[in-house]
């Protein structure tokens, strides 16, 4: 038991060199480079700086790249200033013939229902429908590599034919909002797993370096839907359920989708806040150029209530972290209540 060779040292070459390192003859052993052992794992060293280079690259996972929806969406929006005008009258109101914008007062407040913490459903359901048609209708010409699992016509959703032209002709932003609405409504999925439901597309997208079209939007949905309620949802939706939903679906297709999407995504499933929030505020932008914006109301009693409910529970929650980073030291102006203590010369 006594040796420094017994069976508690570990058979580790790291470990035994530790173990070793007390005997004075001892000359510890070279230690084996990546090629010498024959392992191809990237070292952590060389992974530091890779979020900063694909930056531009994976919009889904930082929150400072610009969404991918959004840059698709620019060559519509870049239209004339009458049109610019025109797109803008959801802005207005019309009082007594003339068009004229809702301003707050010191009497009247507008808001609307509709904010980053609890979005609106059905709001937030149009912009990600009118996000999921601009990347269908300005999709790369090439369409980037085909991922069996997403077509409609190996994978239908019903036991209808599938035309042969399924392919070919680019949805309606209402047909993409009655699909996704339905599987909302019917699994009674939240408004924020809608914006998950987004960042795993554009993710998907990414990661995969395919296109979304019209043969395989609605299976890259679902599968987007899925996940992203088993993610956000405390009590998630089973495969099992969605099945109910889409009657001529099977189960083991709904898997096999759950799967290969996870594998695509390559398991990266996290949706920091900082990205949530950049997706949010940018359908929002989305929604003032397409005339979607949602209206504007009165701020009532009752909801000046319970903003400022909310907002003293979130002051409340963050006062310790505040007094926490709070800078430790006094200027030459508050010295008044600063306690002297006399110094002790030895």
């Amino acid at each position: 038991m006594g040796s420094t060779s017994s069976c508690c040292v570990s058979s580790s070459p790291k470990l035994r060199r530790n173990a070793h390192s007390r005997l004075e003859s001892h000359n510890p052993e070279p230690e084996l480079s990546r090629e010498d052992t024959g392992c191809n794992l990237q070292h952590i060293s060389d992974r530091e700086n890779v979020d900063e280079l694909n930056m531009e690259y994976n919009p889904s996972d930082h929150p400072r790249a610009s969404t991918i929806f959004l840059s698709k969406s620019q060559p519509d929006v870049e239209l004339s200033s009458k049109n610019v005008r025109e797109k803008r009258k959801s802005l207005f109101i019309n009082h007594r013939g003339s068009r004229r914008r809702k301003h707050s007062s010191c009497s009247t407040i507008f808001l609307d229902d509709n904010t980053v913490s609890q979005p609106n459903l059905k709001f937030t359901i149009k912009c990600v429908s009118l996000a999921i048609y601009y990347h269908i209708k300005n999709r790369d010409t090439d369409g980037g590599m085909q991922q069996d699992i997403f077509d409609e016509k190996l994978h239908p959703l019903s036991k209808s034919e599938v035309p042969s032209d399924y392919d070919k002709h680019d949805p309606e932003q209402k047909q993409i909002y009655r699909f996704v609405r339905t599987l909302f409504s019917a699994a009674q999925l939240t408004a924020e797993c809608a914006i998950v439901t987004l960042v795993y597309v554009e993710r998907l997208l990414t990661y995969a370096d395919i296109d979304i079209g019209p043969g395989n939007w609605k299976r890259m949905l679902l599968g987007a839907i899925l996940l992203a309620s088993k993610v956000w949802d405390d009590q998630a939706v089973w495969n099992v359920d969605y099945c109910q939903i889409l009657k001529d679906i099977t189960v083991e297709d709904m898997n096999e989708l759950e799967r290969q999407f996870l594998e695509l995504l390559q398991f990266n499933i996290n949706v920091p806040s900082s990205v949530y929030a950049k997706y949010y505020f940018d359908l929002r932008s989305l929604s003032e150029t397409n005339n979607l914006s949602f209206p504007l109301e009165p701020l009532s009693q009752d909801k000046a209530q319970r903003l400022e409910a909310i907002s003293r529970l979130c002051d409340d929650k963050y006062k310790d972290a505040r007094r926490a980073g709070k800078k430790r030291s006094a200027s030459v102006d508050n010295l008044v209540g600063v306690r002297w203590v006399p110094a002790i010369l030895s």
